[in-house]
């Protein structure tokens, strides 16, 4: 998981933004009023993930005026403004919102992670691919193994909801903190579907 800077104004996220790409996008000129997909992948440090670029986008500019923000978006390229409708991210303003928001979108949730410390506290399951030459098969397992696990209260409200990241990454600190990512499944049950529940896969954070 990331820590964002975020632009602090418009000049600064355009200046940024519109970069010409990496050396092999000899067709992308920069500080030509057009933000590609390119040059887009190049700021966030990605190549392929065309979701995850829309959610660092809208992380990197959510300290933005509202006008300046909407005028960011009005130099993305055509092809760039139809991934950015398709994967905008929903700003949770109750914690229980995660519930009804359907699996795999983008979300920002602003609050105060609480680390959940062993699984006598959060025994939940995830589905996990296991490749073996050819063959993918997939399998259960306690989502504590994999990764960093916290209740999350939002702002708003006293609502909560799960987050989680890869234990790749350093734990969060307890603090107010804005956190973007992918609404994904959890089980309760090792052997079934039944009894599920959402969680948010964190990406990126940004301190307040």
């Amino acid at each position: 998981m990331r820590k964002i800077v975020p632009f602090e104004n418009f000049e600064e996220a355009i200046k940024s933004l519109d970069n010409g790409g990496r050396f092999y996008n000899i067709l992308t000129k920069a500080e030509d009023g057009v933000i590609s997909t390119a040059e887009l992948g190049k700021v966030s440090g990605l190549f392929s993930d065309k979701q995850k670029m829309i959610l660092f986008l809208d992380v990197a500019t959510s300290k933005l005026e509202v006008s300046d923000r909407n005028q960011v978006i009005s130099y993305l390229s055509e092809e760039l403004q139809l991934i950015y409708n398709s994967y905008k991210a929903r700003e949770v303003i109750d914690a229980k919102e995660i519930e009804s928001i359907e699996l795999s979108s983008n979300v920002i949730i602003t609050g105060v992670p609480k680390k959940i410390a062993s699984k006598s506290n959060f025994n939940g399951f995830i589905m996990v691919p296991i490749v073996a030459g050819k063959v993918t098969t997939f399998s259960m397992i306690p989502i504590i193994d994999t990764y960093n696990v916290y209740e999350i209260s939002d702002i708003n409200s006293s609502s909560n909801c799960i987050i989680a990241h890869s234990k790749e990454f350093a734990k969060l600190p307890e603090k107010l903190m804005k956190i973007a990512g992918v609404v994904k499944e959890v089980t309760s049950k090792r052997d079934t579907k039944d009894s599920s529940d959402k969680y948010v896969e964190a990406l990126y954070y940004l301190e307040i």
